[in-house]
């Protein structure tokens, strides 16, 4: 059965889009009439800690549908609200979770920010993540001696995913080779390049830094990173960079003074026993020292200053257009110390006097929300909401996978319901600024591989979900070839480049002897949609179907919607006048303008029936929502 409730998200159509502290917002719900007749409803807000009820007035009725609006005081700089209806005699609560019957947490209440807006290329871009060891080779590479550390590799030698290899094979991929390949970054509709770290280091991830003030003279040295962002800019790509605020490498210049001077500034970066013969490291792991936030001099040098870590890649001649913080969750943070929110203000703060325009995004890999707000963070390279629940629904039987770093051998298969509970748990702690702007990945550096934990044809459908809800798509290189990898050091795999001069498609794609399925036109095809269709990245979310094998959601605009079906095997889903408008169904009756595998919509009496036949998705665009004949003689003021 379609799905058929109350309605409210953040989007323009409900909510508007920023909001002043001290500012009176307007904000609308629409109720089916399939669902029922509300008499009265109201916005139940927390202002200063304590709820306060404010009545709304009924706007009027469009294509089956009431729309109410009311307004509340944006007394704090997040500005928490619910719905409640009065209906059949009973109360309801709408919240980013769902609608209740029952008393429910404020944590899941609908958000409004009043900080500074993130920039608006962020929520409308599609991220490609790069890890500059694995994705190609310059000729220039020839030129880099493998370092002491390291155990060089051919691009043909196997990934060692666990062992003690593994974080010392040594392929040469160097920044200049990814600039020989920005025509394959923009056929695939990216703009915006995500490099893992680009410092020196000694391992292949390069977390462990042992300077942050050059970039690695074996991915090409400094004049290699300006020379590939004025060459991804000319193109109308933005390139991020990803740095580690948490903690620096054992080879770290400022960790090597620390740990033989006691009495040094930098010794007071890290945390050390009163002996000094002991020290901090992210999860025990030595090669890791663990940053100490409580320094006012490592806050100097690496925010503050002038050619403080965070300062000196945004500005010229490097020009980054931001950052992705690594363990973002964990930095400031050790015991009884919390400096996490302290941290997160002085940098967001440092990036915003550099350069207004530039993204800030930090990883959160489990419930990220409470460390969210938009104040700082605009926004979390997370899996919680939508990949591991993903994960879940599409998985197929796959031993030995790394489920996220947990003791279990993969995830749960479950049903489509409990993909759409999972996911709506741990969106709704983010505002709707918020959510649009984390990164949705199907899989990254850190995780194993979809191809390797999906069914046949479902990383293709986790793509589809991936473009088209709310948040950034983020491409893992190599995610085009379909490569696989059991956990995020196995799926480090060598990118398998075309031959020079071979012809396009499948049978071009040579490589070390690995599973590799050309998936190149299907990536391009979504994120050409996603670039065209305004509802994709600035319209409302409605789930209509969510039973067993499938899963349907309209993204709206007053304009224009896109309406888009997954399903993991054979499966139907019936649309009727209940949740779409009769245009909208007419329009459903077209070819799709993006299918994979067979998904149809045939006409029946009572609407459209969906029907797939095996792993299928496919997306539609459709008209635009309805707004009512307003009875109140008010003006239903959309930007405002």
């Amino acid at each position: 059965m379609p799905i058929a409730l109350p309605h409210h998200d953040g989007s323009p159509l409900h909510a508007p889009a920023s909001v002043q502290l001290g500012e009176t917002v307007r904000l609308r719900i629409r109720i089916p009439h399939s669902w029922g007749r509300a008499s009265r409803v109201w916005i139940r807000s927390v202002q200063d800690g304590e709820p306060r009820y404010d009545a709304a007035l009924k706007l009027g009725e469009a294509e089956g549908w009431d729309w109410w609006e009311g307004s509340m005081l944006a007394a704090n700089p997040v500005a928490r609200y619910r719905f409640l209806l009065e209906a059949g005699g009973r109360y309801w609560s709408l919240n980013a979770q769902g609608l209740f019957s029952r008393d429910v947490s404020d944590n899941a209440d609908f958000r409004l920010s009043s900080y500074a807006q993130a920039p608006d290329w962020l929520r409308r871009a599609t991220m490609y993540q790069i890890f500059p060891d694995r994705f190609a080779r310059s000729t220039q590479a020839d030129g880099h001696p493998t370092p002491d550390w390291a155990i060089g590799c051919s691009w043909d030698t196997p990934v060692v995913g666990a062992g003690p290899e593994t974080p010392v094979q040594f392929y040469g991929g160097d920044l200049p080779g990814i600039m020989d390949k920005l025509d394959h970054i923009q056929d695939l509709g990216a703009d915006v390049i995500y490099l893992t770290p680009f410092f020196p280091a000694r391992s292949n991830h390069r977390y462990d830094a042992s300077t942050f003030d050059a970039v690695d003279p074996l991915l090409g040295g400094d004049q290699a990173l300006v020379d590939l962002v004025e060459a991804a800019h000319a193109r109308g790509i933005r390139v991020m960079g990803d740095l580690t605020a948490n903690h620096s490498g054992d080879a770290h210049e400022w960790f090597v003074k620390a740990l033989a001077d006691a009495g040094s500034e930098e010794a007071g970066y890290y945390y050390f026993s009163p002996d000094h013969s002991e020290y901090e490291s992210w999860w025990g792991v030595p090669s890791l020292p663990k940053l100490n936030w409580s320094s006012e001099a490592l806050r100097r040098r690496f925010v503050l200053d002038d050619d403080s870590v965070v300062a000196r890649w945004l500005k010229p001649p490097f020009n980054l257009d931001g950052w992705r913080i690594d363990v973002g969750n964990m930095t400031g943070r050790l015991g009884s110390v919390d400096l996490n929110h302290d941290v997160a203000r002085l940098i967001a703060k440092r990036v915003r006097e550099i350069n207004p325009d530039a993204a800030l995004l930090a990883e959160s890999t489990s419930d990220a929300a409470p460390d969210f707000s938009g104040e700082h963070w605009q926004g979390a390279m997370t899996y919680s909401n939508f990949t591991r629940p993903l994960w879940s629904w599409l998985a197929k039987d796959a031993p030995h996978v790394n489920f996220f770093g947990t003791p279990l051998a993969g995830p749960n298969k479950v049903d489509a319901e409990d993909f759409l509970a999972t996911h709506l748990d741990l969106a709704s702690g983010f505002s709707w600024g918020v959510r649009n702007q984390n990164m949705n990945a199907l899989n990254t550096h850190d995780t194993a591989r979809a191809a390797t934990v999906m069914i046949d044809g479902g990383q293709e459908l986790g793509a589809v979900l991936m473009f088209t809800l709310p948040g950034v798509p983020v491409v893992f290189a190599g995610d085009e070839f379909g490569l696989e990898g059991f956990n995020g050091e196995d799926s480090r795999t060598p990118m398998p480049w075309p031959e020079a001069g071979a012809a396009s498609g499948p049978a071009a794609v040579e490589g070390p002897a690995r599973p590799v399925k050309d998936l190149r036109t299907s990536y391009s095809a979504l994120g050409r949609l996603r670039r065209q269709q305004p509802a994709l990245t600035e319209g409302g979310l409605r789930w209509i179907h969510a039973e067993g094998d499938v899963l349907v959601f309209i993204r709206e605009t007053p304009e224009s919607s896109v309406l888009v079906a997954v399903a993991r095997s054979g499966g139907e889903a019936l649309l009727d006048s209940t949740v779409l408008s009769g245009p909208q169904l007419d329009a459903l009756r077209k070819a799709p303008d993006f299918a994979s595998g067979r998904l149809t919509a045939d006409p029946v009496p009572d609407g459209v029936q969906l029907s797939a036949a095996g792993a299928a998705a496919a997306v539609w665009t459709l008209p635009g929502t309805v707004f009512p004949t307003i009875r109140t003689g008010q003006d239903l003021d959309l930007e405002h």
